[in-house]
């Protein structure tokens, strides 16, 4: 979705080969555009449907450079000009492995909504009138859900059935900046949670949650996942509320009770030095060098 009313629905088959006349269209080297600014731009160009035929590698990697489109606020945070030039000198630097290595080792994972939740179809208007009104900020990613299957392999079967969860769901992706103030960007992560709970949603726990441990179990099966962990003797390691919580009321009083916490705090806001920070762990990490070498070993396999 690029606003409230307008977005674009992709559909696609497999085939051995592609139609006379109908354009290819890669996306996983660096000359190639990024899959949201190329559909952006076909969304502007055309009112009824278009045709383009994807090799499969492109298809399935196709939001790995620039990790879907959040890649454009490292452009905005380090006053870098966006465009085809820039996106080709960094794009080493804009494939997902190599920004999330950055974004959590800068903190700014602690600034930025990164949030994905399944909306019931019925509640699906209404849910995009609330991040229109209180998110506004687009593009907005939307895939359809389908639960199959008696195993429970994902948050949508491992969740409490307090309420029925209708088999068909769409799943959101919210991502861009948050509040600049904390305790406002933790206000506004808590209503999310609380509006996806009331429209019978729930959302993916590989981002972070702010509900209280109450809160969680109200919503995930707790006594099944206990009698697990004692079964294999995992009862000490944390659990899985542990792994994916934001203890922010304790993050709250540490800063408030300590002046070289507050301090620390307060060196890090400084810009650009966070940012460099992440940029430099990713750059001794050697994420980015992946990349280059998925594409050496591509090439000596065509040859």
């Amino acid at each position: 979705m690029f606003s409230k009313d307008k977005g674009v629905i992709c559909a696609g088959r497999l085939t051995d080969t592609p139609s006379s006349g109908v354009p290819i269209q890669r996306f996983t080297r660096p000359t190639d555009p990024w899959f949201y600014l190329h559909i952006s731009r076909l969304c502007a160009k055309n009112d009824t449907p278009f045709t383009e035929a994807v090799p499969i590698v492109d298809y399935l990697f196709r939001y790995d450079r620039g990790g879907f489109w959040v890649a454009r606020y490292a452009y905005r945070y380090f006053i870098t000009p966006f465009n085809r030039i820039t996106r080709f000198l960094l794009d080493y630097f804009m494939h997902t492995r190599v920004m999330y290595h950055a974004l959590h080792e800068s903190g700014f994972s602690n600034k930025y909504i990164l949030q994905d939740v399944a909306i019931p179809y019925p509640k699906v208007a209404e849910f995009m009138e609330f991040l229109d009104t209180d998110f506004r900020q687009y593009p907005i990613w939307v895939c359809p859900l389908k639960q199959s299957g008696k195993i429970p392999t994902h948050a949508l079967q491992t969740a409490k059935l307090t309420q029925e969860r209708p088999e068909r769901m769409l799943n959101f992706g919210v991502w861009g900046p948050g509040p600049t103030s904390r305790s406002k960007f933790i206000s506004w992560n808590r209503n999310f949670e609380r509006k996806v709970q009331e429209l019978g949603g729930l959302k993916w726990l590989y981002a972070h949650a702010y509900y209280t441990e109450e809160e969680f179990y109200e919503i995930y099966k707790k006594e099944p996942y206990e009698m697990l962990r004692k079964k294999y003797g995992a009862e000490y390691l944390p659990s899985v509320y542990d792994k994916v919580r934001v203890d922010f009321k304790k993050e709250e009083t540490a800063v408030r009770s300590s002046w070289k916490l507050w301090l620390w705090t307060k060196f890090w806001a400084i810009w650009p030095l966070a940012g460099l920070y992440g940029v430099w762990k990713a750059l001794v990490g050697g994420d980015y060098l992946l990349a280059k070498r998925e594409r050496v070993v591509g090439k000596e396999k065509v040859a």
